[in-house]
């Protein structure tokens, strides 16, 4: 295993406002990870603080195994959600520069980039939609070849088939050419298949950091009759760990804080009690809100 990033203790506050609690993560080499939280829990903040753009105010960030300095940065890219281009910079100009940043700059992907995203080089960069902006933001990212590729929701604005593209290109050039991706995304059943790891974010504290599959099965959902459905909840404990319950005529359905475990399952068999399979968006949305039992206890505990 080689690390990438690591941050131990990294907190940091806005005056009274704490944006991040004690965060310990590290990133490793050749995994895309998935940051998942709801608006305001800390993923740009995170994201912006791994590269040196955001100074804790408590902990450490290390990258390649330095403390982040100018040398090191140049082997990172951080795509914010909005970038302001100056007046008069138009895309050819912002993909020379980017070429000349990136020692790994894959000139030949960016133009087949621009192509798919039907991106006009003669435009002027401040003037793109968000859409366009977008593509221009992933044309970057990815054709920079960083080593630690940083991208804060980068399909805002893409319509389907652009995100379709994205996706596309990026699985075939992470192929080739395997880096630390992290995408900070709301659509994580769309991204769920180029995850390797999944991490969240509640109120500035890491609640989950864990592979893929460890996710997608955090919580369950099961249907059954009303008297079913109560035996299952007392016999589990997991009366606590309800999410949602929704009740059609004389179906209960029920969606579970808490991972299925084999006698579980079992237990839901012989009560007539169906376990029905659970997104991931689904999964995570359950522990992202402070009212629901975390997957880890938050690192610096919870913040109103």
């Amino acid at each position: 295993m080689t690390v990438v990033a690591r941050a131990q203790g990294l907190t940091k506050k806005y005056g009274s406002a704490q944006a991040l609690t004690n965060i310990n993560l590290t990133l490793e080499e050749g995994l895309i990870y998935g940051l998942a939280g709801r608006n305001g829990s800390g993923k740009t903040t995170l994201l912006a603080a791994l590269v040196g753009q955001v100074i804790p105010t408590r902990g450490s960030i290390e990258l390649f195994g330095a403390k982040p300095s100018g040398c090191v940065l140049a082997r990172t890219h951080f795509q914010r959600t909005h970038l302001a281009y100056p007046d008069g910079l138009k895309v050819r100009d912002v993909l020379r520069l980017a070429s000349l940043a990136y020692p790994a700059w894959d000139e030949t992907l960016a133009d087949t980039l621009i192509k798919d995203f039907a991106l006009t080089p003669a435009a002027k960069a401040r003037k793109l939609s968000d859409g366009q902006a977008s593509a221009l933001g992933i044309t970057v990212a990815l054709a920079s070849r960083a080593e630690l590729t940083l991208m804060d929701e980068p399909y805002s604005g893409l319509d389907p088939v652009a995100r379709a593209i994205f996706y596309d290109r990026l699985l075939a050039d992470f192929a080739l050419n395997p880096r630390t991706i992290v995408l900070s995304t709301h659509l994580l059943n769309e991204i769920a298949p180029l995850l390797d790891r999944v991490l969240m974010l509640r109120d500035g504290a890491l609640v989950l950091d864990g592979s893929h599959d460890e996710a997608a099965t955090s919580a369950h959902e099961i249907a059954g009759s009303q008297d079913a459905i109560n035996v299952y909840l007392a016999r589990t404990g997991l009366a606590d760990a309800i999410a949602r319950q929704r009740t059609i005529g004389s179906l209960v359905t029920a969606l579970l804080a808490a991972p299925l475990t084999e006698t579980n399952e079992q237990l839901a068999a012989s009560l007539g009690v169906h376990i029905q399979p659970v997104s991931l968006q689904d999964s995570l949305a359950v522990h992202s809100d402070a009212t629901y039992s975390p997957l880890l206890e938050p690192q610096g505990g919870r913040h109103d």
